[in-house]
């Protein structure tokens, strides 16, 4: 991984922050793939997986259309040999970790994770 951790979550943060998706994308690789069960609710054809810039694109720009108010705040941010998990506190209080696999310098493959419990036994928020 060729990337400081801490500062590539505040920047990661800081660009959804903005709700400038294209910032955010700039971090991730043309063929990226992303997953998450948000986005299988958002999209169901999907699956909740999501292949490529323009279809990660397609399902942000989606998801902020309905959330105007999304905000993260960044509380850990862990690393490992070339995986970054970011934990972070969403615009409702709700604890989330995005776990990205890297190549290089730029994310190959992420996850967007929720919490589990009785309510919610998919973690889909």
């Amino acid at each position: 991984m060729d990337i400081d951790p801490s500062q590539f979550a505040a920047r990661w943060a800081a660009a959804w922050n903005a709700h400038d998706v294209e910032a955010v994308l700039a971090h991730f690789h043309d063929d990226a793939v992303f997953a998450s069960p948000f986005a299988r609710q958002l999209l169901p054809e999907t699956g909740g997986v999501l292949r490529g810039k323009a279809a990660i694109r397609a399902y942000w720009s989606a998801g902020l259309a309905r959330i105007p108010d999304l905000h993260f705040h960044v509380e850990a941010v862990f690393a490992g040999i070339d995986t970054l998990v970011i934990a972070y506190s969403n615009q409702k209080g709700v604890r989330v970790s995005e776990v990205l696999r890297f190549s290089g310098d730029r994310v190959i493959e992420g996850h967007g994770t929720y919490p589990v419990d009785a309510s919610n036994p998919t973690g889909a928020r």
